[in-house]
């Protein structure tokens, strides 16, 4: 698991590295490592986060 998912917890804002059209995603939950994010332009997605790094926008909502 990449260090930055240890500490995402609900209400952080992130963006995915990859996919900057998706926009800005609020983090509604991280269990074991799947980060579930409501992007501002793809919905909510589940992320692995053994296989992506998302990138802290704010740790405040």
């Amino acid at each position: 698991m990449h260090e930055i998912t240890a500490i995402l917890q609900p209400g952080m804002l992130v963006s995915h590295p990859d996919r900057p059209d998706w926009g800005v995603g609020q983090v509604q939950s991280n269990i074991e490592g799947k980060v579930t994010v409501n992007f501002r332009e793809a919905g909510k997605v589940v992320i692995d986060g053994n296989r992506v790094s998302l990138v802290l926008v704010s740790a405040e909502p």
